[in-house]
């Protein structure tokens, strides 16, 4: 079958170690289910895998990819959740591309409770962007963020999947979003998702209640600043740097939480769905590619000029 896998590690030219090609057919463990996938999409931890992060040289050939959706072999729609259980993983479970072959490929293998129905009215290229960026931000929101409390919130770094759909996802929930980037065509496209689009570190006109930070060090200073008394700080990423300056007095004066938060569960997925399909959300979409294009799909990734996400069509 047709496959987009690291063929080797490369740390500082990521691209260099991906190959596509094809690969044996899935060999699941007992149990476990094949799905074809009809779209799947691209996140930073397919670069992070390319660039050995997590990823050591007895695993290769590994197949790429934690996001897809397609159908069961009962010929239902569905969109696959990339958390398996693991008991070879100190973790007692792993992503999908980690441990086992990844959904970058014509078919995968899940076990059948990590399948979750499509709902008609999204497409397999909707829900394929949402199993980690948009899950990741959804339970920022809702577990973590408990932002049926709040009415303001505050994005760091918008333009990537996680960032983005915390920025339309808040807005759907009626709340007032400030979105922070240092490009001024990315401030645009966060103003036409119905948020304030600042420039980093600009002082807001209010203080908020839940901060969505994946930045890290460059921006945590501006979200402690940001937060209103009691506010909420949730963390799901360090892509600017992970030591980040904490001022302990602001932290216990507003009595703030700082939050830690990664994905999210099956359950959060099906309700993320059922949002989506409710309200008609639909997910920003940077690019779309057809699987024989998928070599220029990673290139776009890793070129940093995304806003959303990066989409493979595995029927072209």
């Amino acid at each position: 079958m047709r496959a987009a896998y690291a063929s080797t590690v490369k740390p500082d030219e990521p691209l260099a170690a991906l190959a596509v090609g094809d690969l044996p057919e899935p060999s699941p463990p007992a149990g476990w289910v094949t799905v074809d996938v009809r779209a799947s999409s691209l996140n930073h931890h397919e670069l992070w895998s390319l660039r050995g992060v997590g990823l050591p040289a007895d695993r290769l050939p590994m197949i790429l990819g934690c996001d897809a959706a397609g159908v069961d072999p009962d010929g239902n729609e569905v969109v696959v959740f990339p958390v398996v259980p693991d008991p070879g993983d100190p973790r007692g479970l792993s992503l999908l591309s980690e441990n086992f072959p990844g959904t970058l490929a014509d078919r995968v293998a899940v076990p059948p409770e990590n399948l979750i129905p499509k709902p008609a009215g999204l497409s397999f290229a909707d829900v394929a962007c949402l199993p980690t960026a948009w899950l990741t931000a959804y339970t920022m929101l809702t577990t973590r963020g408990r932002v049926a409390e709040a009415e303001s919130v505050l994005v760091q770094g918008a333009g990537g999947g996680v960032s983005t759909a915390a920025v339309v996802l808040a807005v759907a929930l009626g709340k007032r979003v400030y979105a922070t980037s240092r490009e001024e065509w990315k401030r645009e496209r966060v103003t036409a998702l119905g948020a304030t689009a600042v420039a980093p570190g600009t002082r807001l006109p209010e203080r908020v209640d839940v901060v969505i930070e994946s930045v890290g060090a460059p921006t945590f200073d501006h979200s402690m600043k940001c937060a209103a008394p009691g506010a909420r700080i949730v963390v799901c990423g360090a892509t600017g740097g992970h030591q980040a300056t904490v001022d302990l007095r602001r932290l216990f004066a507003m009595r703030l939480e700082v939050l830690g938060s990664t994905m999210g569960t099956a359950a959060e997925l099906g309700a993320l769905l059922d949002l989506m399909a409710a309200m008609d959300i639909r997910p920003v979409i940077d690019s779309t590619y057809g699987f024989t294009a998928v070599v220029d799909a990673f290139a776009r990734l890793h070129s940093g000029e995304v806003f959303g996400k990066v989409v493979v069509d595995h029927l072209h």
